[in-house]
């Protein structure tokens, strides 16, 4: 993956810098790549990094990148809309996930044989009547 800049501005105001720049890769690269390299490239922390978009054209191998680099992670929360997406990126992954043990059981109020009778009850009607019009039909013939 090869980053490079075609802009970076200045933007006292919100107090970061904004950067356009294009990504070559074989296939389109994943929010945290992005953040990743361009940290490298600025020397600045992942946390202050807002990917505001990758974008691709069909067939290309570049990619299209604006982001904000923020000077803290504090102005980048009072500045910036969180997403579910940027949530993602943020969680550890190391969260601890519940296993089949921990999750609750849920029972049914049916008993698993009450559930089943109707259904074979319903089967054996169907077969009676499909028997039934075989013998009409074959009385008729």
């Amino acid at each position: 993956m090869e980053l490079n800049i075609t802009n970076e501005t200045e933007n006292l105001l919100f107090d970061r810098r904004e950067i356009y720049g294009n990504i070559k890769a074989n296939s389109t690269p994943s929010r945290i790549e992005v953040t990743k390299a361009l940290a490298e490239k600025f020397s600045t922390s992942e946390e202050n990094i807002k990917i505001k978009k990758i974008e691709g054209k069909f067939g290309a191998q570049t990619f299209d990148v604006e982001a904000n680099i923020y000077t803290s992670k504090e102005n980048k929360d009072k500045v910036e809309i969180k997403k579910k997406k940027d949530e993602k990126v943020a969680e550890p992954a190391n969260e601890a996930t519940p296993t089949p043990e921990e999750k609750p059981v849920i029972e049914t109020a049916v008993p698993e044989e009450r559930i089943e009778a109707p259904m074979e009850e319903a089967l054996k009607e169907e077969a009676k009547e499909n028997a039934e019009e075989k013998s009409q039909e074959e009385s008729r013939e």
